[in-house]
């Protein structure tokens, strides 16, 4: 199937349903599929009816979640919650979204401990606890954060969230004229 095909195919399934399933795995050329119906190796993508965001509920996720005692790697760097707290993971966004990034630790973070982030790998500017992402393309995003404690040296990281930025269907109506 042609990959246009495939994105046409993929927004139709978007706008139809309000929330859908959608399955999708890379082929041994490489490409990229989507499908209604499970592969074998398939990743599981549950589209939803928008992209919304609200820090209190991250927050209030937050309070129910039990202390990892491995994160903890010394006197200088001790938390007993570290994680991207937005986007969630596997969230997805629409067009041209702000992506709100957001750092939760509990503890605070101290004067001297910083945090660096990486977008797919690459190191992001940004060293603040939250901030917004803007005009990212299509595709599939793995966001990371690590904190340094510039004191000691050392550093702890946050689990990695994996989004999706999807773009507006070709078929639907804002489109036509």
């Amino acid at each position: 199937m042609h990959p246009r095909w495939t994105v046409l195919l993929l927004g139709a399934l978007v706008t139809v349903a309000n929330a859908a399933v959608i399955y999708k795995w890379t082929d041994a050329q490489g490409l990229v599929h989507y499908s209604d119906q499970p592969v074998e190796g398939a990743e599981k993508i549950v589209t939803g009816g928008g992209s919304t965001y609200s820090g209190a509920a991250s927050v209030k996720g937050l309070q129910g979640m039990q202390p990892d005692k491995k994160q903890k790697t010394g006197p200088g760097l001790a938390f007993d919650t570290l994680s991207i707290s937005s986007p969630t993971p596997e969230q997805a966004f629409f067009g041209d979204d702000s992506i709100p990034v957001a750092l939760a630790a509990i503890p605070a973070l101290k004067a001297n401990q910083v945090v660096s982030w990486s977008l797919n790998g690459a190191p992001l500017p940004q060293t603040s606890q939250s901030f917004s992402l803007q005009s990212l393309t299509r595709g599939t995003y793995a966001l990371a954060a690590t904190v340094t404690d510039q004191t000691t040296g050392q550093t702890m990281s946050a689990g990695s969230v994996t989004f999706y930025v999807r773009q507006p269907s070709e078929l639907s109506p804002q489109h036509h004229r």
